[in-house]
């Protein structure tokens, strides 16, 4: 009998009880505003940016609107200036791109490798071109830290580190977003705390972070703030930098909190979900799987394959079939930008050139979200079902070779 899937992609955890009531009691007492709390109180935002500073082991934090928010405030706070151009990942997502055309800044992109991580070797080749590096951890996949940031470091590049699908993840011993001079986050829906929109930025330079907290909108406020610089550092920045409101509010705070303590549990319960679908899907033919470094500590919330060289109708053609199958994939290699998913050569506010060696990998690559919604027979379930289409087609594809010989 053919297996068929009935889950929800997009069914994510309920938020945990305790987020709610404190959610409720907030909504209860009005002051929902980040800087709107009674006397002697410090107030959700407050605390949760010194609970996320100390988790990743930053010196300050700041909790704002959204993860696109935070990678635009990190540019804004490094001074990058219109025209002026900022290396990124080719494979990444939009919100990445369209932080660097927010400012009036031009992407360079740096292709990718079958990994999915930067190309280190390009980097190279084009580190002269830039002082900020914009590092998307694309999916979760983590590169080479210790090289890349001698790269870096040797050009004299700063390196802001978009770690969207990796909080709670390591490189050996550092966490994710603690190696660039900013790290930054996302707390949208699919993410790994879940408040709808949201996001943080850490650092431990104490300029960068000031100016941060008046670009979100502190009204000269500053003092309010925990997990921010000492007074002094605010001192000439608040006369010279522009309010950008953007800073998080209490609601968002307030269900984030616990969340956030749960984060490591949360994590290996996603890394089990993904080993699962790995190990269903080891040995496909015509299907490679992405190797994880051992020095890589990763958080599995979403899984990437790759269909190397295969035609673009053919890869349709499984997308549908998983699909009838209830296997919701998604592709990188499309025509046209659709949902998620989109390719540095579809944002036409930034100039691109054709990168031969990473549009062969971009046309092969396959991405599926594993919600914690997932149980272990669910993911057992949607490997078979990936192994066996793809198998098929593999096999289709095969004998018409065989048969043109």
């Amino acid at each position: 009998m053919t297996e068929i899937f009935t889950g929800e992609f997009t069914q994510q955890e309920p938020i945990p009880e305790v987020a709610i009531e404190a959610a409720v009691a907030l909504m209860r007492s009005g002051r929902l505003h980040r800087y709107n709390i009674a006397k002697g109180e410090q107030g959700h935002v407050a605390l949760l940016e010194q609970e996320f500073a100390a988790s990743v082991e930053a010196s300050f934090c700041l909790a704002v609107a959204s993860g696109g928010y935070a990678l635009a405030m990190a540019l804004r706070a490094l001074d990058v200036q219109p025209g002026d151009k900022v290396l990124t990942n080719a494979f990444t997502l939009a919100p990445v791109p369209g932080s660097i055309a927010s400012v009036g800044a031009i992407p360079v992109y740096v292709g990718v490798t079958e990994d999915l991580v930067i190309d280190l070797e390009d980097l190279q080749a084009k580190i002269a071109q830039s002082n900020v590096l914009m590092l998307s951890h694309m999916r979760g996949h983590i590169c080479d830290m210790d090289q890349l940031m001698k790269i870096c470091e040797h050009a004299g590049v700063r390196v802001i580190e978009d770690c969207a699908h990796t909080m709670g993840a390591k490189w050996r011993e550092t966490w994710s977003g603690r190696h660039g001079v900013v790290g930054c986050y996302s707390t949208q829906t699919y993410k790994h705390i879940n408040s709808g929109e949201g996001g943080f930025l850490v650092t431990d330079d104490a300029d960068v972070m000031a100016k941060a907290v008046i670009l979100s909108g502190s009204y000269m406020l500053y003092d309010r703030h925990i997990a921010a610089p000492a007074a002094s550092y605010f001192d000439d920045i608040r006369y010279h930098t522009p309010n950008v409101s953007g800073r998080m509010d209490h609601l968002r705070a307030a269900i984030l909190r616990p969340q956030l303590a749960n984060l490591q549990a949360q994590a290996q319960a996603w890394n089990v979900r993904y080993q699962a679908v790995e190990a269903a899907l080891a040995h496909t033919p015509g299907l490679k799987l992405i190797s994880r470094p051992d020095e890589e500590s990763y958080v599995g919330s979403s899984i990437q394959f790759l269909l190397l060289d295969w035609a673009a109708d053919r890869i349709e053609n499984l997308l549908a079939r998983c699909a009838s199958r209830g296997v919701e994939l998604k592709w990188f290699g499309g025509r046209e930008p659709t949902g998620y998913t989109s390719r540095y050569d579809s944002w036409l506010y930034a100039p691109s050139s054709a990168m031969p060696k990473s549009d062969r990998i971009l046309a092969g690559v396959i991405d599926m979200r594993l919600p914690l919604t997932f149980s272990l027979e669910d993911c057992a379930v949607i490997g078979r079902i990936i192994r066996a289409e793809v198998g098929a087609l593999y096999q289709l594809a095969d004998g018409a070779s065989q048969s043109a010989i």
